[in-house]
């Protein structure tokens, strides 16, 4: 009998996580102030001690101690004398999606972002565009709303806004809302709900937007950037349609002013995580938009009978890569509960999903969880990774997951219009490259744009920093004070970083930031930001390639290095690292083969999970920051 009690010894011995009180005695009723990470060990560790897992998706929801263990009540009830843990497997609700290729072979018109989805309305009006929130949508449907949507906004005091914020929850109408926005030839700025009050308002301040939408649920929060902004709200309903409208009055669809956004119009603009350093906006034209997605919807064949799973916030660019390369295509987006992100697979048979793409933080939760079992992703026909280094280990587990479809691993910065390159692996696993720099290749760039490798002094070189520019590099960032340093001016003969009061033109090469290794063929590898490297005792160290050598131990999953600072200022490096138990003494005797001694890192402590930002990826500044605490409690 796994009783409260017996929960409580687990969650505060065995996991060392906070544990609510109400005085002195555990509050069972109180929420979990958890990361999802924690969610997932704590059932793991009860699968352990009981044969029974609790399903995470519920857990999620109830988020309490009670909760855990009524759900696990439940779980070993009904599971009677099945097998552990297998009255929890959820397996695919239906066939796989058709196949589809790419769209018809004409030429691409310089659409607008809008403007590729009302194409698209007009080729395929009965395909399925959205599924959100239990409610499926055709294109018919969804462009009714959008047209009903856009004319109630035009209506308003103050007319068409020139730039629309979107702090929306998981709605019909925040998808009908955001492409609204783009029909009035507004820029939409993607808030999130999720992120500090402070940081929503100092976005949309910063992005001078003249309308907030929201929806009920995020109407407070919306109030309180009025108050401090002067910037209106629209509080949108849960489903709009041509019958309904924003304030309940009845309304016809197809009210929307006629007028159609230009090629220099701006789609929309996406802040920086501020992961290496203060926020920026990116304001992204749709000429931008157009020529990425001129090569990214054939690419990745794309079309009718295609489903997308958002995996993530709208505020973050990889949205726009999976509501637009879907909605250009006339394929569907479905959007799940982010508690279905927890258990990826079952999401990814329930709805059929034909392409995925996420950070590779979550192919490590699916394997964590056990579920990457041979041929567990049938449906899949493309899976893409970005915004941190694909391992080897975790991609050969999706690639046995998903064998009836092509892994891909992406890059692209935000400045470059969401993706810039793409290398999609081997079907065999044993004709991938060498991976002996720490992750897989990144690919060569698009073909219509052009890059350069360069070296400090801005000499061409096999590795260094990557530059790019052409049709998808934006037009410079939203405050021109943070354009300095970012672009340069290079030729074979002549290097000059951007300075202030220069003028940015089209012949500027956007500075990435990234480091990368240049193959003969073109194919570039990422070896980590320009910006990480640190001095060591006076030795320049790149914490990517002591990375590289962690990685290479047969018991490190993932790893990350990070400059910590002493207390009377010396820096020193720690590497922390996932995986089995593993000897320390070994772990340091083996990198000490590899590397040399300033390299090797003082501190090695096996975490049971990295903290995560906004976006999903690895913070690395929150590591640093408490490197000696978790030292102390890990080490």
């Amino acid at each position: 009998m796994f009783t409260l009690d017996d929960l409580v010894r687990l969650v505060r011995d065995e996991l060392a996580l906070p544990l609510p009180v109400n005085g002195a005695v555990p509050d069972f009723d109180h929420a979990l102030n958890w990361r999802s990470v924690d969610l997932v060990r704590l059932v793991l560790a009860v699968e352990k001690h009981t044969g029974h897992r609790v399903p995470i998706a519920e857990l999620y929801r109830r988020r309490n101690l009670r909760g855990v263990h009524d759900l696990y009540t439940a779980t070993a009830t009904a599971a009677g004398s099945a097998d552990p843990g297998s009255g929890t497997r959820r397996t695919a609700a239906g066939s796989p999606a058709a196949a589809a290729g790419p769209l018809p072979g004409e030429g691409y018109e310089d659409l607008s972002l809008h403007g590729w989805f009302a194409r698209s309305a007009a080729r395929h009006p009965d395909a399925l565009a959205l599924r959100v929130a239990g409610q499926d949508l055709s294109y018919r449907a969804l462009e009714q709303a959008v047209e009903h949507l856009a004319g109630r906004i035009a209506e308003r005091p103050g007319g068409r806004p020139g730039r629309l914020g979107l702090l929306c929850s998981r709605t019909v109408s925040t998808y009908a809302g955001y492409l609204a926005g783009l029909r009035l030839g507004a820029a939409v700025v993607p808030l999130n709900p999720e992120f500090p009050p402070e940081r929503n308002t100092a976005t949309a301040r910063a992005a001078a937007v003249d309308l907030l939408l929201c929806t009920a649920e995020d109407a407070e929060l919306a109030e309180r950037i009025g108050r401090e902004t002067g910037i209106p709200h629209l509080v949108l309903p849960d489903t709009p349609g041509p019958g309904e409208s924003a304030d309940g009055e009845s309304a016809d669809a197809g009210r929307a002013p006629g007028s159609a956004p230009g090629p220099d119009d701006l789609a929309y603009i996406i802040f920086t995580s501020g992961s290496t350093g203060a926020p920026k906006g990116v304001p992204i034209k749709n000429r931008h938009v157009s020529a990425w997605l001129s090569h990214t919807v054939p690419y990745f064949e794309a079309g009718p009978g295609s489903r997308f799973s958002q995996t993530c916030d709208l505020s973050w660019d990889l949205s726009i890569w999976v509501l637009f390369v879907a909605w250009a295509s006339g394929a569907a987006l479905v959007v799940p509960e982010k508690a279905e992100l927890l258990t990826p697979v079952a999401h990814i048979n329930e709805d059929a999903i034909t392409h995925w793409f996420s950070v590779p933080s979550s192919l490590s939760m699916a394997r964590l969880l056990g579920e990457l079992t041979p041929g567990a992703l049938p449906t899949l026909r493309w899976s893409l990774f970005g915004g941190e280094p694909l391992t080897v280990d975790n991609a050969r587990a999706w690639q046995e997951a998903a064998p009836g479809g092509v892994l891909s691993n992406v890059y692209g910065p935000t400045e470059v219009t969401c993706t810039c390159t793409t290398y999609p692996l081997p079907a065999d696993p044993a004709d991938w490259p060498d991976a002996r720099l720490g992750s897989l290749p990144i690919g060569p760039v698009y073909p219509a744009l052009e890059w350069v490798v360069i070296d400090e002094r801005g000499r061409r070189s096999q590795e260094g920093e990557l530059l790019v520019r052409g049709p998808q590099r934006f037009d410079g960032y939203l405050d021109p004070a943070h354009n300095t340093g970012r672009f340069a001016r290079w030729s074979e003969d002549d290097w000059a970083p951007f300075e202030p009061g220069e003028e940015l033109t089209d012949a500027h090469w956007y500075r990435t930031g990234d480091r990368v290794h240049t193959e003969p063929d073109g194919t570039l590898v990422y070896l980590g930001r320009v910006d990480n490297q640190v001095k060591i005792h006076g030795f320049r160290a790149e914490p990517g390639d002591i990375e590289a050598a962690l990685r290479r131990h047969e018991s490190v999953e993932e790893a990350v290095v990070v400059p910590c600072v002493t207390a009377d200022g010396t820096t020193e490096l720690a590497g922390f690292h996932l995986g089995p138990e593993t000897d320390r003494e070994q772990l340091l005797a083996f990198l000490e083969k590899q590397l040399p001694p300033y390299l090797v890192p003082r501190h090695l402590v096996r975490l049971p999970a990295f903290p995560m930002n906004f976006n999903g990826k690895v913070d690395r500044r929150k590591l640093s920051e408490e490197a000696f605490d978790l030292i102390a409690r890990y080490g």
